[in-house]
């Protein structure tokens, strides 16, 4: 299904005896462009937590955030041995040296490496668990990535339906512009030459020719194969990410209206023509939201 790539996921769950939380939030971006936070526990796993993300998010750019709150707040841990090891040490050293005063724990405890913060590894089997969290916040995400898009595809499918009613304007106006030009143009030929005796195949050629430069046919045949183009990748539901094809179509779409309006020479197609691209500019914005 058609997908926004503005989004927001998050799941929470064990990963040993500590509770993980990781919430994704997605923004526009051309290509894949993952960021992630995680604390020092986790960041063995980095790399496997940009693969789940690389395999289920096509484009955007993605804020990974990931918490860990171990049970009971576990204090910092004394390395008990450690502080014998300088307890006596210093009560040696006080009694050869014949030094005053009392060795105290306070003291002790300030040596290095004593008191030391309590450890953040995790064992290996606690990837497995951080990895079926990621994947249930990226399954989040995905869910409403795809009911934005479901409601872009709505306005995408709007905007395309006005576009075809300028464009059977246009259709509708477009022989009879050409009908009125050929006319024009033989009238003021007829004026100019007068009684010259011009050749009437060559100024029918000259017409044609110009004519051939002023018709639209073709580009109206061309942009109504794109818009067929557009509704049926809007409206499609396959699994792999349709924004950039809508782009490319909607590019090829602003080319045809350009040289309609190059062509046009007619204030009542100009004005259609200018609608379109109203339409049309609308559509990019939305567009560029789409993976």
């Amino acid at each position: 299904m058609i997908s926004s790539m503005t989004g927001f996921g998050a799941a929470e769950g064990m990963v040993g005896d500590a509770r993980a939380s990781v919430e994704i939030r997605t923004v526009n971006h051309r290509f894949f462009s993952p960021n992630l936070k995680l604390p020092p526990a986790f960041a063995r796993w980095e790399g496997e937590i940009r693969e789940i993300l690389r395999q289920k998010i096509a484009r955007g750019h993605v804020a990974l955030t990931a918490r860990v709150d171990r049970a009971g707040n576990a204090g910092p841990v004394i390395d008990e041995a450690r502080l014998a090891q300088y307890a006596n040490t210093l009560k040696e050293l006080q009694k050869k040296h014949a030094l005053g005063g009392e060795v105290d724990l306070a003291t002790v405890l300030r040596l290095p490496d004593v008191v030391a913060p309590p450890s953040e590894e995790m064992d290996s089997g606690a990837g497995e668990a951080l990895a079926g969290i990621v994947a249930k916040a990226v399954e989040n995400l995905i869910m409403m990535r795809r009911a934005e898009g479901a409601q872009l595809a709505a306005f995408l499918l709007e905007r395309v339906a006005a576009v075809e009613t300028r464009l059977a304007r246009i259709e509708t106006r477009a022989p009879i512009r050409l009908k009125e030009h050929h006319e024009r143009v033989k009238r003021t030929v007829s004026e100019l030459i007068g009684g010259a005796g011009a050749d009437p195949q060559r100024i029918a050629q000259e017409i044609a020719i110009l004519a051939d430069k002023l018709d639209v046919a073709e580009e109206l045949d061309r942009f109504r194969s794109h818009l067929a183009a557009f509704r049926e990748t809007a409206r499609s539901q396959t699994a792999d990410p349709v924004g950039k094809r809508l782009g490319f179509i909607l590019q090829e779409m602003v080319r045809e209206a350009n040289t309609v309006g190059s062509k046009a020479s007619d204030a009542q197609i100009q004005e259609d023509v200018i609608a379109i691209k109203e339409e049309l500019e609308r559509i990019r914005e939305q567009v560029e939201n789409l993976e």
